[in-house]
């Protein structure tokens, strides 16, 4: 059985091994292959998610507590070099996976993490956003 997720322009095709084991494929036009799939970080003292692209160049996704259980969602920054790799997506992905952990609700100032979410009603975030 196979299953595929969107996001962004990246579509990673996850498919149950015969022993009941999970990978990730890649189709040709990712940007990440099975190797190199991007290590999310997350920085809590710092409020932001980040990826290094590059030796020099980092991917951030930026949050701010708002107090009572809320969370802002504020920006991501990818490298122009980077971006239409799927690099926001992975960044939107892990901030907002972090508000369901956490039992957190979340604004969302940041265009792109809306678009993520509006894209992706199969992952069910819209029930932990606060408009």
């Amino acid at each position: 059985m196979a299953r595929y997720i969107l996001s962004q322009k990246c579509l990673f095709r996850f498919i149950r091994g015969s022993n009941n084991s999970q990978r990730f494929t890649k189709n040709n036009f990712c940007a990440f292959s099975n190797d190199s799939i991007p290590h999310v970080i997350h920085d809590r003292q710092n409020q932001r998610f980040t990826i290094a692209c590059d030796s020099d160049d980092k991917s951030v996704l930026k949050y701010t507590f708002r107090g009572d259980g809320q969370v802002e969602l504020i920006s991501t920054e990818v490298p122009e070099s980077h971006r239409g790799k799927g690099v926001a997506a992975h960044l939107a992905k892990a901030a907002l996976d972090f508000v369901i952990e956490e039992d957190l609700k979340a604004r969302i100032s940041c265009w792109y993490i809306r678009k993520y979410v509006d894209e992706n009603p199969h992952l069910g975030y819209q029930a932990y956003i606060k408009d």
